[in-house]
């Protein structure tokens, strides 16, 4: 019964909670900048939408409402520039981490196959290799990569960590080579509305995929974008071929968003003004946060997009947990996602102006 899960590794946030417990036990309570949810309001508009759509009795399908499928390729041509896109191009999925963590597994993955992804990442790329019983790989440049084996390609643009935007020559270039080689390529692309110091390009670009979507696909999220990990709305958009066959796979496996979420869906991207007041926001909190950390002894590398910082005091992360836990501040050590994070911490934008405000003050003192 164990044998799966002896395959994963530790559930990196179980290691947090002796420094989380430090920090609550602040005066002026925690401020959690770990986790990186949101914790402002969902916008009225959704929530309408998601009620008026509360009466469902009837099962919703995986492929999503057309109203829904309509949605998803007007944004992907609107916000990414992706030209010529069918219903055949985009699936609803049930959160971004759920593909994640099952992409390899519904693709047929299994031993003797690769799943390469950046060395500093979302665990979840290793964990949905480990599922699968793949062989997870990292990278520093995809294109140097061993192509022996290799079944999937993850890029992610804005980076989870650490903020850091691939530019359009890098993207083709990894997606020529890719091609090159017949390795399917996910673009895990969730924190694309948040570019501050860059632009981020999606795969689906002409500049970068050539006007072709085989062998691509781009995942997005309304987690952060909208306030809306709650309600584990997110999409897949690209090869109509690999899109079609996950949708059969997920057919039988029941793996369908809620009809009143696909509704709340297409509330969310059809409303532009939420989206320009959340960016604004997070702008606030990150120019304060980030003159506070810098002002406290701190380095910021990258961070030219995402809802993160990515700080270092040149010191093993876990002294700098440690540290900050004592001023009830927590935030998420580097190693979480690599061992090139161990002198870096991640601070998350995803917490309240009064907390953050908070953090600000105690940083300064």
């Amino acid at each position: 019964m164990g044998a799966v899960s002896a395959r994963l590794p530790t559930f990196p946030w179980d290691r947090l909670e002796p420094y989380k417990a430090t920090a609550a036990g602040h005066a002026d309570g925690i401020v959690d900048l770990s986790v990186g949810t949101p914790a402002d309001p969902v916008p009225a508009v959704i929530r309408r939408a998601l009620a008026d759509a509360a009466d469902s009795p009837g099962y919703p399908t995986v492929w999503g409402t057309a109203a829904l499928r309509a949605a998803l390729t007007g944004w992907c041509a609107e916000r990414l520039g992706a030209r010529d896109l069918a219903d055949t191009n985009v699936l609803p999925v049930v959160g971004s981490k759920e593909l994640v963590a099952w992409l390899p597994t519904q693709l047929g993955l299994g031993a003797g196959d690769k799943v390469a992804y950046p060395r500093l990442a979302y665990p979840t790329y290793e964990v949905g290799a480990r599922l699968a019983g793949a062989e997870p790989v990292v990278y520093d440049d995809p294109w140097e990569l061993d192509p022996a084996g290799l079944k999937l390609l993850w890029l992610n643009s804005p980076s989870n960590p650490t903020g850091r935007v691939l530019g359009a020559d890098e993207l083709r270039r990894a997606v020529a080579w890719a091609r090159e080689h017949g390795v399917l390529v996910f673009s895990d692309e969730c924190y694309i509305e948040l570019g501050w110091e860059a632009d981020p390009v999606s795969v689906l670009h002409p500049d970068v995929c050539g006007g072709s979507y085989e062998g691509i696909v781009a995942v997005h999220s309304l987690s952060k974008r909208s306030n809306l990990a709650g309600y584990r709305a997110a999409f897949a958009a690209g090869d109509a071929a690999v899109l079609g066959e996950l949708l059969q796979i997920r057919k039988h496996g029941g793996m369908m968003v809620s009809a009143p979420v696909q509704a709340a869906t297409v509330a969310a991207l059809a409303d532009r003004a939420h989206v320009d007041e959340q960016r604004a926001r997070y702008a606030r909190r990150r120019t304060v946060l980030r003159a506070a950390l810098e002002g406290a002894g701190f380095r910021i590398e990258h961070s030219e997009a995402s809802l993160y910082l990515w700080a270092t005091r040149d010191e093993p992360c876990w002294d700098t947990v440690g540290e900050l836990s004592k001023l009830g501040i927590l935030v998420a050590p580097g190693d979480f996602y690599g061992p090139a994070g161990e002198r870096f911490v991640r601070v998350a934008l995803t917490a309240t102006d009064e907390r953050v405000d908070a953090a600000v003050q105690r940083l300064t003192q």
